[in-house]
């Protein structure tokens, strides 16, 4: 039997929005503690409704630069949702969410 070489192309597009909040009093995180979209803006500062739901991608979160783990968070639509976590955010303290969305192009 000969070889065969087989070429799959597959085209996929991504799409990214990330969302911003500097704190502006301390926050006391324990399991479950919320903070709604609403107090995020988007990247050309404007005031967040929601945020994007991704179905065939991810989410990432980022408390002063640095990336937590997965399983330390939930985001929905509504709201950043803290998981098994405890502790204090200070005040000044940057939060950034970034959705991305991967699709497969036809």
């Amino acid at each position: 039997m000969a070889l065969s070489l087989m070429n799959i192309h597959v085209n996929v597009a991504a799409s990214a929005e990330r969302f911003f909040n500097v704190l502006a009093s301390d926050l006391t995180v324990a399991d479950g503690t919320t903070i709604p979209a609403t107090s995020f803006q988007d990247d050309t500062g404007t005031a967040a409704t929601a945020f994007p739901v991704v179905t065939n991608g991810y989410y990432n979160f980022y408390i002063n630069g640095v990336l937590q783990e997965g399983a330390s968070y939930t985001i929905s639509a509504t709201e950043l949702t803290f998981n098994n976590v405890t502790g204090t955010i200070s005040a000044g303290t940057p939060l950034v969410i970034k959705a991305v969305d991967i699709n497969t192009l036809t």
